[in-house]
């Protein structure tokens, strides 16, 4: 993509733009790499500088990993949305490492996050847009957080249930139970106990080519 067609995108995503001088737009223009990603794709490993992601169409995952290999979603990106926390030579105060993975196909603009970095440095706007980027996400996180702690697994399940049908506009939930349940933070085998209630209960229906919601009022309510 031509540095002009980066540079319209980015007036009209980030607030700072006029802030910076005609130099160092170009520079974040010419720094900047427009990558298609295949479904499943690793996009960001842990402690790495993967640079700072902006989506343009696709859908990305953030997400946490322990030592054992299980994994729970922090939140997902679409189209438009910024991803900071890939970026760590960006933020020093990040010590926890974020995994990001291209849900679907997906098209984003990197910008190299040494770069990034160093205009931020030097233009409080910019360095102050990023701060409040990553602060805005952590409300997300803190969310997933309350759902762990304090939540019911029927309760988080049905929120889970409802954001899915909401972010893909469908009432069938194209997903494994084993997806489910990293997404999630659980296991496996509560992820199915859970959804065998909710069909029991008439509230879902449960197949081989995933989960339908039939009540969406019960849904409703068992989120509450």
């Amino acid at each position: 993509m031509a540095s002009s067609e980066v540079a319209h995108i980015y007036s009209e995503t980030f607030p700072f733009w006029n802030a910076i001088s005609e130099d160092e737009r170009k520079e974040l223009c010419q720094n900047t790499d427009t990558v298609f990603y295949e479904k499943g794709r690793t996009i960001h490993s842990g402690g790495e500088c993967s640079g700072v992601i902006l989506v343009r169409s696709g859908s990305l995952r953030l997400y946490m990993m322990s030592d054992q290999g299980k994994d729970i979603t922090l939140y997902r990106l679409q189209g438009g949305d910024l991803c900071m926390l890939s970026a760590s030579c960006l933020l020093d105060a990040i010590t926890f490492d974020v995994f990001v993975d291209a849900e679907e196909e997906s098209v984003c603009h990197v910008m190299n996050g040494a770069v990034f970095a160093a205009m931020a440095e030097r233009n409080p706007a910019m360095k102050i847009f990023a701060l409040e980027t990553v602060v805005s996400r952590f409300s997300d996180v803190m969310w997933v957080m309350q759902q762990i702690l304090f939540m019911s697994m029927d309760r988080r399940l049905a929120i889970f249930l409802a954001d899915e049908s909401v972010r893909t506009g469908s009432d069938v939930i194209a997903l494994t139970h084993e997806q489910i349940a990293r997404y999630m933070g659980s296991a496996r085998e509560v992820v199915s106990r859970m959804l065998k209630y909710f069909a029991n209960e008439g509230i879902v229906e449960v197949s081989r080519k995933g989960i339908r919601i039939l009540d969406k009022a019960r849904l409703r309510q068992l989120t509450l």
